[in-house]
């Protein structure tokens, strides 16, 4: 089987119109993602070198780039290279920081039209062009005028011989061909009333970036089964796939819910390059303040974001011993009210058996927190008898603000269980009421220690209810949901009963 190469080699020379050199870049990161949602691997190739297929990045980036320029005279064409090749033109603002006043951009465009294979071959259609294969231990150089690309390349030398050439190892063109550029590249008409050096500032949006936060948490037990501490770290990922690389770049993250007019759909597509994962010898750390209704969280250090990267940093210092409760929950069934009057006996009826696990720490500066947190993934883990850390659950948690409690859902207990059924209904369609009673049993399978569960009762028949027997204290915790916090011990089995009457 023929081995088919398909390697082109390019040689040209770019000159700018305008002495340019990078003095600074800043970057904001805004993601789109529901939190927890990205799933880094669909960014990251496989084994072989192949990948997952291409994904549009849910986020985007406010960027400014900081350059020293020469404007030769009153009238520049300047041309703006190494910025994102999934800028938004419409984004773009140029100011000279030497000249504001007497300085502006009379027109602007955007070259894109990015040199490939490809193209290169179809500028050189009817042109001459040199093609190298290899023939044993030897490399065979045909040269001809290229009349077609298809099926492979069809040339014709200068003898009028038709040569149809599939296993090539190289393409030499002469030059490259006009309106075909290796970076995309920006393009002003600048007038100025001051020639010579400027100090000019760019800012554009652009796709094809984003970050989130991980947070891991390693648990340990308390003094009791519904209390234990936390070491509390977090995390920063954040993938560049914007075509552009930010070298020594002030790096800012925007947390928040901010409202962004709907673009029209434009899936960028783009073949994927390894991503290098990045890893900073000294520990950075993050700023956090207030910003309008949002919050920004500004290292405190220049940093690399090379593109077709992913680089991970600390959010905040890790907090060690961040107490924590454990709650359990009992939601024999969560059958809710969604208006009207159900008559139905049979719903809601159906029973769970699963008591779930929460873990609930407040995120305040007596517990080592008190830091707003960015909504992501937050995974907890525990030690073993023999220092193995083990994975015990993960959920996903909104923006949180400080003084606000974060509760995580782990999964449900494996020796605490819980039974729900009905025990009496009647339904009076002439006075309009209807009433139900349930018996509720929740069984501690433990060995030793008691465990406290709160037990969960959705009222769903109608909006007007009243409990009028009960064999336990309850909380109303809203307008249809009651709960009963019990405590059950090692080995035992408690009951609860209750009766609601609804009225319409």
């Amino acid at each position: 089987m023929r081995k088919i190469w398909f390697l082109a080699v390019i040689v040209f020379t770019f000159s700018a119109n305008a002495e340019e050199s990078a003095q600074g870049n800043a970057l904001t990161i805004y993601s789109k993602a529901a939190p927890g949602s990205i799933d880094p691997n669909i960014y990251r190739p496989v084994a072989g070198g192949q990948n997952y297929g291409n994904y549009s990045v849910p986020g985007y980036a406010v960027v400014r780039h900081v350059r020293e320029v020469n404007l030769g005279g009153k009238h520049t064409v300047l041309k703006f290279q190494d910025v994102a090749a999934k800028l938004d033109p419409t984004t773009v603002q140029f100011k000279s920081l030497t000249d504001e006043k007497g300085t502006k951009v009379t027109e602007q465009n955007y070259q894109f039209d990015l040199v490939s294979q490809q193209k290169l071959l179809q500028k050189y259609i009817d042109k001459e062009i040199t093609v190298e294969r290899n023939v044993g231990d030897n490399i065979e150089t045909i040269s001809g005028t290229l009349m077609s690309t298809d099926g492979g390349l069809t040339l014709k030398n200068p003898a009028g011989k038709i040569m149809i050439i599939n296993d090539y190892s190289s393409i030499q063109f002469p030059e490259l061909p006009g309106g075909l550029i290796t970076k995309p590249t920006l393009v002003w008409d600048i007038y100025t009333a001051k020639t010579g050096k400027h100090q000019a500032e760019v800012a554009y949006q652009t796709e094809g970036i984003t970050w989130w936060a991980d947070y891991n948490l390693t648990y340990r037990e308390g003094k009791n089964a519904n209390s234990g501490l936390v070491d509390f770290g977090s995390w920063v990922s954040i993938i560049n796939q914007s075509g552009a690389s930010y070298n020594n770049a002030k790096l800012k993250l925007m947390a928040g819910d901010v409202q962004r007019a709907a673009p029209p759909q434009n899936v960028y597509r783009k073949e994927m390059r390894m991503l290098a994962m990045e890893a900073d010898s000294a520990a950075p750390s993050f700023e956090e303040k207030a910003f309008f209704e949002y919050h920004l969280y500004t290292l405190n250090r220049p940093a690399d974001l090379p593109d077709n990267s992913t680089k991970q940093l600390e959010l905040i210092p890790q907090a060690q011993n961040v107490p924590v409760e454990k709650i359990y929950l009992y939601n024999g069934n969560s059958q809710a009210h969604y208006g009207g009057v159900n008559t139905n006996r049979d719903i809601g009826t159906q029973s769970n058996k699963k008591v779930d696990i929460y873990l609930k720490l407040k995120n305040d500066e007596k517990s080592g927190l008190g830091v707003p947190l960015p909504s992501g993934r937050l995974r907890v883990n525990q030690r073993d008898d023999d220092g193995s850390l083990e994975f015990i659950g993960e959920d996903i948690i909104d923006h949180t603000a400080r003084n606000e409690d974060v509760l995580v859902r782990l999964g449900s207990a494996f020796d605490v269980v819980g039974e729900r059924k009905q025990i009496d209904f009647s339904y009076d369609s002439n006075r309009k009421i209807i009433e139900e009673e349930f018996e509720i049993k929740l069984r501690n399978q433990k060995k030793k220690g008691d465990v406290k569960v709160i037990v969960k009762e959705n009222l769903y028949r109608a909006a007007n209810w009243k409990i009028i027997s009960s064999s336990d204290k309850y909380d109303k915790e809203n307008s249809n949901t009651i709960h009963f916090p019990i405590e059950i011990d090692a080995g035992e089995e408690k009951t609860i009963r209750y009766r609601v009457r609804y009225s319409w």
